[in-house]
Formats: structure tokens, sequence, C-alpha cells
């Protein structure tokens, strides 16, 4: 059963940074790419950053010049590295990962983590 897992969310100051981690395990087919998306309170789940299996990165122009995805293929991980946090970066951050297998496409879900930003 694939599962992809979320880490190093949490409480920081406005202007302050922190980093996520994510690790992708018993993924079906080969891995595509992985992202990060996030949801606050009453809103819907947006994208914030993906990275292709080989490098190409996509954001969102929030996190733009502010965050900075990266991937470890050999360990299937990604990084999300958040700078000049901001108090509307508050959201629950997701992890995302796209497999395939011949014909079968695959997504997982991580369960999120919680960052909190305060003014």
């Amino acid at each position: 059963q694939g599962q992809v897992v979320e880490s190093g969310g949490g409480l920081v100051q406005a202007g302050g940074s922190l980093r996520l981690s994510c690790a992708a395990s018993g993924i079906i087919g080969r891995l595509n790419a992985m992202g990060w998306y996030r949801q606050a309170p009453g809103k819907q789940r947006e994208l914030v950053a993906t990275i292709t299996s080989d490098g190409r990165t996509n954001y969102a122009d929030s996190a733009k010049g502010r965050f900075t995805i990266s991937n470890d293929n050999a360990k299937n991980m990604i990084y999300l590295q958040m700078n000049s946090l901001k108090p509307e970066d508050t959201a629950v951050y997701y992890c995302n990962a796209e497999s395939r297998y011949g014909a079968n496409g695959y997504n997982y879900w991580g369960q999120g983590t919680q960052v909190t930003v305060s003014s």
C-alpha cells in the first residue's frame, strides 16, 4: 500500500522559515512527480509547488521567490524550504505523489502537516 508522509510543520513567527519533508513509500510503478499543496480554513486546497522526477519545478505565484522545492530521487523524498513566511501562509500542507504503471496512473496524498505563522 503506497503512502506519503509529511513532517516539519509547526509554529513560526512572520518572517521566519520552516522546512517540510515528504517521504513516499510503496508507490506503484514509476514516480513521475511530487508536490506540495495547502488548505487554509474555509478555503479550497491549492497548489504550492511541484517537482518532476527530472527536476522541473512549478510554483504558485504566492510561493515564488520565497519557497523552494527540491527532491531526492534515491530516497523518494521531496522538501519545501519556506522563507519569509507570512500569516497568510498558515494552512495544512499536504504532500502529493503521482506515479504511473503502464496505462494506469496513481495519486497519493499524505495526512498533512500544520503550518502556523503568527504575526
